[in-house]
Protein backbone atom coordinates (compact mmCIF):
# COMPACT_ATOMS: atom_id res chain seq x y z
CA UNK A 1 0.00 0.00 0.00
CA UNK A 2 1.31 3.44 -0.94
CA UNK A 3 2.21 5.96 1.75
CA UNK A 4 2.64 9.74 1.73
CA UNK A 5 5.08 11.73 3.85
CA UNK A 6 4.67 15.28 5.17
CA UNK A 7 7.55 17.13 6.85
CA UNK A 8 7.19 20.34 8.86
CA UNK A 9 10.75 21.69 8.60
CA UNK A 10 12.41 23.88 11.24
CA UNK A 11 15.99 24.98 11.82
CA UNK A 12 17.05 22.31 14.32
CA UNK A 13 14.23 19.75 14.38
CA UNK A 14 11.43 18.71 12.06
CA UNK A 15 8.16 16.85 12.34
CA UNK A 16 7.71 13.83 10.05
CA UNK A 17 4.27 12.35 9.36
CA UNK A 18 3.59 9.22 7.30
CA UNK A 19 0.03 8.72 6.04
CA UNK A 20 -1.35 5.57 4.42
CA UNK A 21 -3.37 5.50 1.22
CA UNK A 22 -6.60 5.31 3.20
CA UNK A 23 -5.67 8.44 5.20
CA UNK A 24 -4.56 6.66 8.37
CA UNK A 25 -1.63 8.34 10.11
CA UNK A 26 1.01 5.61 10.55
CA UNK A 27 3.74 7.78 12.03
CA UNK A 28 4.08 11.32 13.35
CA UNK A 29 7.41 11.93 15.05
CA UNK A 30 9.73 14.85 15.81
CA UNK A 31 13.38 14.31 14.84
CA UNK A 32 16.65 16.20 14.85
CA UNK A 33 17.58 17.54 11.40
CA UNK A 34 20.16 15.44 9.59
CA UNK A 35 20.50 12.56 7.15
CA UNK A 36 20.75 9.72 9.68
CA UNK A 37 17.70 10.66 11.84
CA UNK A 38 15.53 11.13 8.75
CA UNK A 39 16.66 7.90 7.09
CA UNK A 40 15.98 5.95 10.30
CA UNK A 41 12.36 7.08 9.97
CA UNK A 42 11.69 6.95 6.25
CA UNK A 43 14.76 5.25 4.76
CA UNK A 44 12.96 1.91 4.42
CA UNK A 45 10.10 3.39 2.38
CA UNK A 46 10.12 2.40 -1.29
CA UNK A 47 11.81 4.58 -3.91
CA UNK A 48 9.43 7.08 -5.45
CA UNK A 49 7.50 7.65 -2.21
CA UNK A 50 6.08 11.20 -2.38
CA UNK A 51 7.34 13.57 0.32
CA UNK A 52 5.98 17.10 0.89
CA UNK A 53 7.74 19.83 2.85
CA UNK A 54 7.34 23.60 3.15
CA UNK A 55 9.77 26.18 1.74
CA UNK A 56 11.07 26.99 5.21
CA UNK A 57 14.46 28.35 6.26
CA UNK A 58 17.28 26.07 5.07
CA UNK A 59 15.28 23.50 3.09
CA UNK A 60 17.90 22.77 0.41
CA UNK A 61 19.66 20.02 2.39
CA UNK A 62 16.38 18.15 2.75
CA UNK A 63 15.60 18.40 -0.98
CA UNK A 64 19.04 17.02 -1.82
CA UNK A 65 18.67 14.19 0.70
CA UNK A 66 15.27 13.16 -0.67
CA UNK A 67 16.45 13.32 -4.27
CA UNK A 68 19.63 11.34 -3.51
CA UNK A 69 17.62 8.52 -1.92
CA UNK A 70 15.02 8.33 -4.69
CA UNK A 71 12.04 9.97 -2.99
CA UNK A 72 9.56 12.07 -4.97
CA UNK A 73 10.15 15.49 -3.39
CA UNK A 74 7.39 18.13 -3.40
CA UNK A 75 8.12 21.68 -2.21
CA UNK A 76 5.01 23.38 -0.78
CA UNK A 77 4.18 26.96 -1.63
CA UNK A 78 3.79 28.45 1.90
CA UNK A 79 1.50 31.35 0.93
CA UNK A 80 -0.95 29.07 -0.85
CA UNK A 81 -1.17 26.32 1.73
CA UNK A 82 -4.32 27.69 3.38
CA UNK A 83 -5.15 24.40 5.07
CA UNK A 84 -2.15 24.95 7.36
CA UNK A 85 -2.31 28.73 7.65
CA UNK A 86 -5.99 28.75 8.65
CA UNK A 87 -6.06 25.64 10.84
CA UNK A 88 -7.65 26.23 14.25
CA UNK A 89 -5.47 23.62 15.91
CA UNK A 90 -1.96 24.49 14.81
CA UNK A 91 1.15 22.62 15.87
CA UNK A 92 3.95 20.69 14.19
CA UNK A 93 2.12 17.35 14.31
CA UNK A 94 -0.98 18.79 12.69
CA UNK A 95 1.01 20.67 10.05
CA UNK A 96 3.05 17.61 9.04
CA UNK A 97 -0.08 15.43 8.84
CA UNK A 98 -1.94 18.03 6.77
CA UNK A 99 0.94 18.15 4.29
CA UNK A 100 0.82 14.38 3.89
CA UNK A 101 -2.99 14.39 3.53
CA UNK A 102 -2.91 17.15 0.90
CA UNK A 103 -0.26 15.20 -0.98
CA UNK A 104 -2.43 12.06 -0.81
CA UNK A 105 -5.43 13.97 -2.16
CA UNK A 106 -3.36 15.66 -4.89
CA UNK A 107 -4.33 19.09 -3.51
CA UNK A 108 -0.84 20.29 -2.65
CA UNK A 109 0.06 23.82 -3.86
CA UNK A 110 3.61 23.22 -5.09
CA UNK A 111 6.62 25.42 -5.70
CA UNK A 112 9.42 24.57 -8.10
CA UNK A 113 12.47 22.83 -6.66
CA UNK A 114 15.43 24.39 -8.43
CA UNK A 115 18.20 21.91 -9.31
CA UNK A 116 21.48 22.13 -7.34
CA UNK A 117 23.31 24.08 -10.08
CA UNK A 118 20.62 26.79 -10.09
CA UNK A 119 20.59 26.94 -6.29
CA UNK A 120 24.36 27.41 -6.28
CA UNK A 121 24.15 30.22 -8.85
CA UNK A 122 21.44 31.88 -6.77
CA UNK A 123 23.62 31.66 -3.68
CA UNK A 124 26.56 33.20 -5.53
CA UNK A 125 24.72 36.19 -7.04
CA UNK A 126 22.82 36.86 -3.81
CA UNK A 127 26.10 36.74 -1.90
CA UNK A 128 27.59 39.36 -4.20
CA UNK A 129 24.51 41.57 -3.82
CA UNK A 130 24.73 41.34 -0.02
CA UNK A 131 28.43 42.30 -0.03
CA UNK A 132 27.80 45.28 -2.31
CA UNK A 133 24.92 46.40 -0.08
CA UNK A 134 27.16 46.09 2.96
CA UNK A 135 29.72 48.37 1.26
CA UNK A 136 26.97 50.84 0.41
CA UNK A 137 25.91 50.93 4.07
CA UNK A 138 29.47 51.79 5.09
CA UNK A 139 29.68 54.58 2.50
CA UNK A 140 26.40 56.01 3.72
CA UNK A 141 27.68 56.01 7.31
CA UNK A 142 30.79 57.92 6.23
CA UNK A 143 28.65 60.50 4.41
CA UNK A 144 26.50 60.83 7.53
CA UNK A 145 29.52 61.20 9.83
CA UNK A 146 30.91 64.00 7.65
CA UNK A 147 27.52 65.71 7.29
CA UNK A 148 26.99 65.66 11.07
CA UNK A 149 29.90 68.08 11.35
CA UNK A 150 29.04 70.25 8.35
CA UNK A 151 31.41 68.65 5.83
CA UNK A 152 30.51 67.72 2.27
CA UNK A 153 32.31 67.18 -1.01
CA UNK A 154 30.77 67.30 -4.46
CA UNK A 155 33.39 64.93 -5.88
CA UNK A 156 33.88 61.29 -4.89
CA UNK A 157 34.90 60.39 -1.34
CA UNK A 158 36.55 57.14 -2.46
CA UNK A 159 39.25 58.23 -4.94
CA UNK A 160 42.74 59.26 -3.88
CA UNK A 161 41.84 62.96 -3.42
CA UNK A 162 38.61 61.96 -1.67
CA UNK A 163 40.43 59.71 0.77
CA UNK A 164 42.90 62.53 1.45
CA UNK A 165 40.04 64.95 2.09
CA UNK A 166 38.47 62.51 4.56
CA UNK A 167 41.79 62.10 6.37
CA UNK A 168 42.14 65.87 6.85
CA UNK A 169 38.67 66.46 8.31
CA UNK A 170 38.58 67.82 11.84
CA UNK A 171 36.34 65.18 13.45
CA UNK A 172 35.74 64.18 17.07
CA UNK A 173 37.38 60.88 18.11
CA UNK A 174 34.17 58.80 17.84
CA UNK A 175 33.33 60.11 14.35
CA UNK A 176 36.93 59.60 13.21
CA UNK A 177 36.76 56.03 14.47
CA UNK A 178 33.54 55.44 12.53
CA UNK A 179 35.09 56.77 9.31
CA UNK A 180 38.25 54.70 9.77
CA UNK A 181 36.35 51.49 10.53
CA UNK A 182 33.95 51.97 7.62
CA UNK A 183 36.86 52.56 5.23
CA UNK A 184 38.49 49.36 6.53
CA UNK A 185 35.31 47.39 5.81
CA UNK A 186 35.04 48.91 2.31
CA UNK A 187 38.68 48.05 1.56
CA UNK A 188 38.19 44.53 2.93
CA UNK A 189 35.13 43.93 0.75
CA UNK A 190 36.81 45.09 -2.48
CA UNK A 191 38.93 41.93 -3.12
CA UNK A 192 36.00 39.68 -2.22
CA UNK A 193 33.70 41.41 -4.69
CA UNK A 194 36.43 41.38 -7.35
CA UNK A 195 36.86 37.62 -6.89
CA UNK A 196 33.12 37.05 -7.19
CA UNK A 197 32.98 39.25 -10.29
CA UNK A 198 35.65 37.07 -11.88
CA UNK A 199 33.71 33.88 -11.12
CA UNK A 200 30.45 35.35 -12.38
CA UNK A 201 32.11 36.70 -15.53
CA UNK A 202 33.34 33.20 -16.35
CA UNK A 203 29.85 31.78 -15.80
CA UNK A 204 28.23 34.44 -17.98
CA UNK A 205 30.77 33.87 -20.73
CA UNK A 206 30.04 30.13 -20.74
CA UNK A 207 26.25 30.51 -20.78
CA UNK A 208 24.70 31.43 -24.17
CA UNK A 209 21.48 32.50 -22.43
CA UNK A 210 23.35 35.29 -20.64
CA UNK A 211 24.72 36.52 -23.95
CA UNK A 212 21.22 36.67 -25.45
CA UNK A 213 19.75 38.50 -22.45
CA UNK A 214 22.47 41.14 -22.72
CA UNK A 215 20.92 42.22 -26.02
CA UNK A 216 18.20 43.90 -23.97
CA UNK A 217 18.85 47.51 -22.93
CA UNK A 218 19.98 47.95 -19.33
CA UNK A 219 20.97 44.30 -18.88
CA UNK A 220 24.63 43.47 -18.34
CA UNK A 221 26.38 40.28 -17.32
CA UNK A 222 25.46 40.36 -13.66
CA UNK A 223 21.82 41.29 -14.28
CA UNK A 224 21.54 38.46 -16.81
CA UNK A 225 22.93 35.96 -14.30
CA UNK A 226 20.55 37.10 -11.57
CA UNK A 227 17.65 36.66 -14.01
CA UNK A 228 18.79 33.17 -14.99
CA UNK A 229 19.37 32.16 -11.37
CA UNK A 230 15.96 33.38 -10.20
CA UNK A 231 13.92 32.24 -13.22
CA UNK A 232 15.62 28.87 -13.60
CA UNK A 233 13.98 26.63 -16.21
CA UNK A 234 12.06 28.89 -18.60
CA UNK A 235 9.82 26.00 -19.70
CA UNK A 236 7.99 26.10 -16.37
CA UNK A 237 6.35 29.33 -17.54
CA UNK A 238 3.96 28.68 -20.48
CA UNK A 239 3.72 32.39 -21.31
CA UNK A 240 5.47 35.68 -20.71
CA UNK A 241 2.53 36.88 -18.64
CA UNK A 242 2.83 33.83 -16.37
CA UNK A 243 6.47 34.74 -15.75
CA UNK A 244 5.63 38.39 -15.05
CA UNK A 245 2.88 37.30 -12.66
CA UNK A 246 5.22 34.90 -10.85
CA UNK A 247 7.78 37.70 -10.51
CA UNK A 248 5.17 39.91 -8.84
CA UNK A 249 5.27 42.55 -11.58
CA UNK A 250 1.62 42.37 -12.62
CA UNK A 251 -1.20 44.34 -10.93
CA UNK A 252 -3.39 42.56 -8.42
CA UNK A 253 -7.00 42.08 -9.54
CA UNK A 254 -10.00 41.94 -7.22
CA UNK A 255 -13.34 41.18 -8.83
CA UNK A 256 -16.88 40.74 -7.55
CA UNK A 257 -19.88 40.37 -9.85
CA UNK A 258 -19.32 42.98 -12.60
CA UNK A 259 -16.86 45.09 -10.60
CA UNK A 260 -13.16 44.60 -11.23
CA UNK A 261 -10.46 46.58 -9.42
CA UNK A 262 -6.80 46.64 -10.38
CA UNK A 263 -4.37 47.37 -7.57
CA UNK A 264 -0.62 47.63 -7.11
CA UNK A 265 1.77 44.91 -8.25
CA UNK A 266 1.55 41.77 -6.13
CA UNK A 267 5.25 41.73 -5.10
CA UNK A 268 5.11 37.94 -4.81
CA UNK A 269 7.78 35.67 -6.22
CA UNK A 270 11.45 36.57 -6.27
CA UNK A 271 12.29 39.92 -4.66
CA UNK A 272 15.81 39.59 -6.10
CA UNK A 273 14.44 39.39 -9.65
CA UNK A 274 12.18 42.42 -9.14
CA UNK A 275 15.08 44.39 -7.69
CA UNK A 276 17.48 43.65 -10.53
CA UNK A 277 14.84 44.35 -13.18
CA UNK A 278 14.03 47.65 -11.53
CA UNK A 279 17.73 48.54 -11.67
CA UNK A 280 17.88 47.58 -15.35
CA UNK A 281 14.73 49.61 -16.04
CA UNK A 282 16.47 52.77 -14.77
CA UNK A 283 18.78 52.50 -17.79
CA UNK A 284 16.34 50.92 -20.25
CA UNK A 285 13.77 53.70 -19.83
CA UNK A 286 16.21 56.10 -21.52
CA UNK A 287 16.88 53.79 -24.49
CA UNK A 288 15.22 54.39 -27.89
CA UNK A 289 13.22 51.17 -27.49
CA UNK A 290 11.47 52.22 -24.27
CA UNK A 291 11.82 56.00 -23.94
CA UNK A 292 8.51 56.86 -25.62
CA UNK A 293 6.61 54.20 -23.65
CA UNK A 294 8.15 55.35 -20.39
CA UNK A 295 7.34 59.00 -21.07
CA UNK A 296 3.71 58.22 -21.95
CA UNK A 297 3.13 56.11 -18.83
CA UNK A 298 5.00 58.55 -16.58
CA UNK A 299 2.77 61.38 -17.79
CA UNK A 300 -0.40 59.44 -16.98
CA UNK A 301 0.59 57.37 -13.92
CA UNK A 302 3.84 58.78 -12.55
CA UNK A 303 7.50 57.86 -12.85
CA UNK A 304 7.46 54.99 -10.35
CA UNK A 305 4.69 53.08 -12.10
CA UNK A 306 6.31 53.82 -15.46
CA UNK A 307 9.61 52.32 -14.28
CA UNK A 308 7.81 49.18 -13.08
CA UNK A 309 6.12 48.94 -16.46
CA UNK A 310 9.50 49.03 -18.21
CA UNK A 311 10.81 46.35 -15.82
CA UNK A 312 7.83 44.18 -16.75
CA UNK A 313 8.45 44.74 -20.46
CA UNK A 314 12.09 43.74 -20.02
CA UNK A 315 11.03 40.52 -18.34
CA UNK A 316 8.47 39.78 -21.06
CA UNK A 317 11.11 40.27 -23.76
CA UNK A 318 13.49 38.08 -21.78
CA UNK A 319 10.90 35.28 -21.75
CA UNK A 320 10.53 35.45 -25.53
CA UNK A 321 14.31 35.34 -26.04
CA UNK A 322 14.78 32.40 -23.68
CA UNK A 323 11.75 30.58 -25.05
CA UNK A 324 13.07 30.92 -28.61
CA UNK A 325 16.46 29.60 -27.49
CA UNK A 326 14.80 26.65 -25.77
CA UNK A 327 12.74 25.86 -28.87
CA UNK A 328 15.90 25.98 -30.99
CA UNK A 329 17.65 23.59 -28.61
CA UNK A 330 20.23 26.15 -27.45
CA UNK A 331 18.66 27.15 -24.15
CA UNK A 332 20.17 24.50 -21.89
CA UNK A 333 22.37 25.87 -19.11
CA UNK A 334 26.04 24.89 -19.14
CA UNK A 335 27.16 22.04 -16.90
CA UNK A 336 28.62 23.20 -13.59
Amino acid sequence: MSVYVGIDVHRKRSQVAVVAEDGTVQLNKNVVNGSEPFLRLIGDLPAGTPVAFEAAFGWSWLAELLEDYGFDAHLVHPLRCKAIASARLKNDKVDAAILAQLLRADLLPEAWIAPPAVRQLRALVRHRISLVRLGTQQRNRIHAAAADHGYDRSASYWTGPGRGWLAELDLPPASREIVTDCLAVIDGLAPLIDRLDGELHARAKADPRAKVLRELPGIGEFTALVMLAEIGDITRFPSARKLASWAGLTPTVRGSDLTVRHGHISKQGSAWLRWVLNQAAQTAKRSPEFAATYAAIAKRRGKKIATIAIARKLLIRAWHLLDQMQAAGAGAPPRP
